[in-house]
């Protein structure tokens, strides 16, 4: 199911029957609503019972020019997060995404203006951008004030998993709420080499991983 939001922006909804808890993610700054990760997710969350959202933002559903600033993605990805709440009020409202959808996910999370929201599964967190490591925006994770998952791949060139472990504060993923998932021999698109690890196997790992953060929420 497809709904058009206030803003031009969409869902692409998944519904699961009898849902426990509701998954809202965002894509990348180039649009991709169909990369391995997001169609994974939609593939095996719903039998779980968990309907997944993929929030399209209204300049990709227009055709316009990549964008990836936090003013350029807040406000749509704002009035997705309030529209879920909305139409389920009385289960966990889960959010994440992949790169900078992750950073609108963890922004969203901190923000009080925002219906609550229970945990973040922030996929491929974008560091930094490619060998610029001094424009940071470890403070955007550091900030996300729910449990919260990171699915990172090894050879990410926006930072990393052992990267991303050293820009945060020492022990930050040793707190039972925050977990790191590393996905051993893969990019920024979380599919690994070959000889490493079967793309299956990866994308299971990154079920796994939201299957993980779901439970104990109530």
């Amino acid at each position: 199911m497809i709904v058009d939001l206030s803003d031009g922006g969409r869902l692409h909804i998944d519904d699961a029957p009898d849902a426990r808890a509701v998954l809202l993610l965002g894509h990348g700054a180039s649009g991709k609503i169909d990369g391995a990760d997001l169609l994974a997710l939609v593939s095996a969350l719903p039998g779980e019972g968990i309907t997944v959202v993929r929030h399209e933002q209204a300049w990709k559903v227009a055709g316009g020019p990549m964008r990836a600033r936090p003013d350029q993605l807040d406000p749509g990805w704002q009035i997705a997060v309030r529209h879920l709440a909305e139409h389920h009020p009385y289960i966990p409202l889960l959010v994440g995404g992949h790169s900078a959808g992750a950073r609108c996910a963890c922004r969203g999370s901190a923000n009080p203006e925002l219906p609550p929201q229970s945990a973040v599964l922030a996929l491929s967190f974008p560091l930094h951008p490619p060998g610029k490591p001094e424009r940071s925006r470890v403070d955007e994770l550091a900030g996300v004030p729910v449990p919260v998952t990171v699915v990172q791949g090894e050879r990410d060139p926006f930072g990393g998993a052992d990267e991303l472990v050293a820009a945060l504060p020492a022990g930050w993923f040793d707190e039972p709420q925050r977990r790191l998932v590393r996905m051993e021999g893969a990019g920024h698109d979380l599919v690994p080499l070959k000889r490493v690890m079967s793309r299956g196997d990866a994308m299971a790992r990154v079920v796994g991983a939201a299957l993980d953060l779901t439970r104990g929420l109530g």
